[in-house]
């Protein structure tokens, strides 16, 4: 990748990733407030939101997040299975989104039962847990993603360790880049 196409495709990950951790702590804030409200039209309303937004905002930002991030390692010298925090934020990626996937079915469920006009304040504040837990767990795992890329721990998988042992390509390309191929 060039240099111009390297630098767009950090900036479309890092949007999309802060995109998705904020809609992630609005969706927290929903979820918080059908647990806890007194009101019940808000409690309905804030179930009647969480669906729609989790279709139309958390999932396209989880997608984005999750394909950018598979693009932006192949252009840099960190490499999609080089390094064990590379990889580890791909797979909390890919849980993540499977998670979220899944757990649509179960907003549609509360939607549903939201818009039903039988049940009372109590019986659907009971039902905030599940989507507040979600959200704090959702929000544990994109912040240590975030640390992931911030810190970038050393260590690198069996793969990068035999590829750096046979001179090739990459040691030639990470001394292009001024890196120290047996150090990273």
């Amino acid at each position: 990748m060039s240099p111009r196409v390297r630098r767009f495709a950090l900036t479309v990950h890092v949007s999309t990733s802060v995109g998705w951790l904020g809609a992630v702590v609005v969706f927290l804030v929903l979820a918080v407030l059908a647990m806890v409200s007194r009101d019940l039209q808000v409690v309905r309303s804030a179930y009647l939101v969480m669906e729609p937004a989790a279709w139309y905002v958390l999932l396209p930002f989880a997608v984005a997040s999750l394909a950018s991030g598979l693009v932006q390692p192949l252009g840099t010298m960190w490499g999609l299975v080089r390094h064990y925090w590379v990889l580890f934020k791909l797979a909390i990626n890919v849980g993540a989104v499977l998670v979220l996937l899944m757990y649509t079915q179960t907003l549609a469920s509360l939607a549903d039962a939201a818009a039903r006009t039988t049940l009372t304040r109590d019986e659907l504040g009971a039902m905030g847990a599940s989507p507040t837990i979600h959200s704090v767990l959702a929000l544990a795992l994109l912040l240590a993603a975030t640390a992931l890329a911030i810190y970038k721990p050393r260590g690198t998988t069996p793969f990068a360790r035999r590829r750096r042992r046979r001179p090739g390509a990459d040691n030639r390309e990470l001394a292009r880049r001024g890196a120290d191929p047996l150090s990273s």
